[in-house]
């Protein structure tokens, strides 16, 4: 595997916005519906729960997308599970194991 595109950002909502921008930019109107959700959510509640699983899944994102091939291994393994065509086992345990490399670097 190549090396990162970017480095991975601070875990903020202003970094992980700017690493989006940089490495996905077709998904930053999820990211500010998702960050959006979670502030309204973060108020009406009084806990910052939802603002952590903002931060989880977007650091995660950034983490797997920051490295192409990873990413687009992923892509092509969702793939496979969604097609249905063949044992899903093999699929899901790489992808498995593709989120948990990108939650340990995102210090999850």
């Amino acid at each position: 595997m190549s090396g990162p595109l970017i480095p991975l950002p601070e875990l903020t909502p202003d970094a992980l916005r700017a690493a989006v921008t940089r490495i996905a930019p077709s998904r930053i109107p999820g990211l500010a519906q998702h960050l959006f959700e979670a502030t309204t959510n973060v108020q009406q509640t009084q806990s910052l729960a939802p603002l952590r699983a903002f931060v989880y899944s977007w650091a995660v994102f950034v983490a797997i997308e920051r490295y192409p091939e990873r990413a687009a291994r992923l892509r092509e393994l969702e793939r496979i599970v969604d097609a249905g065509e063949q044992d899903p086992a093999e699929a899901m345990t790489e992808i498995r194991a593709i989120r948990e490399a990108a939650e340990a670097e995102a210090g999850w």
